[in-house]
């Protein structure tokens, strides 16, 4: 095993492990994996192994007519295929099936999620925005959150995070945006995201969604902590904004950046290079938007972030007009490892905010 191939796996165990765990990935999958991966380019084949095994168990348990059985299985089969090779490109005709895999198994789980989820195509430029909605139930008109992932993360990856707003009464769509997920093959990153949002509120203003669009609220994670305060400063009906894990400004983290995610800036900004991506990278700050961001802005920040330093979610904090900082000193990236803080934390607050 050379060097290097040793580092990536290292990488990834000591930085994915919190967040795989947190958000589904049953702890001994995740030390199987590990413990099996000798070479970097094992571990999406290790991983899509783990998630076929999780779909056969869904499939048997479907045709039992086991539906909620079958619906946990489907979603831990689409968690190990995309968490298998988001930031994993040794091999792209099986990063590319592997992101199909988690769209097409996840869809087989959404009608028997409690709540239910459906899919949701807002028509984007010349492709669409997809979406999971989810409402909770007995609420004739909740109001509605808006989860935008990140770099890497990808709306079905979010489930938990949903179950937090839900059980507060808020109804959560959950979207891939330009380089994020169905997204990715599409279009490149953007910073422009008033483009995103307006015509996805545009469209469920029309689609009978029932939620009620007064009272919309946005949460983002890690680069969605830059993609929701661009878009609310355009987007005045945002009611609400959480920014977790974001940088101020993506260009001044750069150099600190493991070559993994620096990998995936290359990748989902469709770079030729890491120097093309970090030119890119140049146009993903705050920088002269927050004081057009006048809507109460919560930024929730761990103090031991390995990506984004705490030094910008306090720049962040001093430019917003409205803003309030919730700094964990002990929470990693996103706060993967301290979930059952942050998570009821950031619900609570939405769910004040949207009252």
């Amino acid at each position: 095993m050379t060097v290097e191939t040793a580092n990536r796996v290292q990488l990834a165990a000591a930085h994915w492990k919190p967040r795989f765990v947190a958000n589904g990935i049953d702890v001994n999958d995740f030390e199987q994996v590990l413990a099996a991966t000798v070479e970097w380019r094992d571990w999406a084949p290790n991983w899509k192994r783990v998630g076929d095994g999780h779909r056969v168990l869904a499939d048997e348990a479907e045709r039992a007519g086991r539906l909620v059985t079958a619906a946990a299985a489907y979603q831990r089969a689409a968690w190990s295929y995309h968490l298998g090779k988001f930031l994993w490109f040794e091999d792209l005709p099986l990063h590319d099936a592997l992101r199909e895999r988690t769209v097409a198994t996840y869809a087989k789980a959404l009608p028997h999620l409690d709540p239910p989820g459906r899919r949701i195509e807002a028509p984007f430029e010349a492709a669409v925005i997809p979406g999971i909605l989810r409402r909770p139930r007995d609420v004739p008109q909740p109001p509605l959150v808006l989860l935008v992932p990140g770099l890497d993360s990808v709306k079905e990856e979010l489930y938990a995070i949903e179950n937090e707003f839900l059980r507060r009464g808020l109804a959560t769509l959950t979207i891939d945006g330009p380089g994020q997920g169905e997204n990715a093959p599409r279009f490149p990153i953007r910073a422009d995201w008033a483009s995103v949002i307006t015509p996805l509120l545009d469209h469920l203003a029309t689609e009978g969604a029932s939620v009620d669009l007064g009272r919309v609220g946005l949460m983002g994670i890690s680069m969605g902590g830059i993609y929701g305060p661009r878009a609310a400063a355009e987007e005045k009906r945002l009611r609400a904004l959480v920014a977790l894990a974001g940088p101020y400004d993506l260009s001044e983290c750069w150099a600190a950046l493991n070559p993994l995610t620096r990998g995936g800036y290359v990748f989902y900004t469709k770079s030729r290079d890491e120097n093309e991506a970090f030119e890119r990278s140049k146009a993903l700050t705050l920088r002269g938007v927050l004081k057009d961001v006048t809507c109460p802005l919560l930024v929730i920040h761990g103090g031991k972030d390995r990506l984004f330093p705490p030094e910008q979610a306090e720049r962040i904090v001093r430019e917003a007009p409205n803003a309030t900082l919730l700094l964990y000193p002990e929470g990693n990236h996103v706060c993967n490892n301290i979930p059952y803080k942050y998570r009821p934390a950031m619900a609570d607050w939405m769910a004040e905010q949207l009252r």
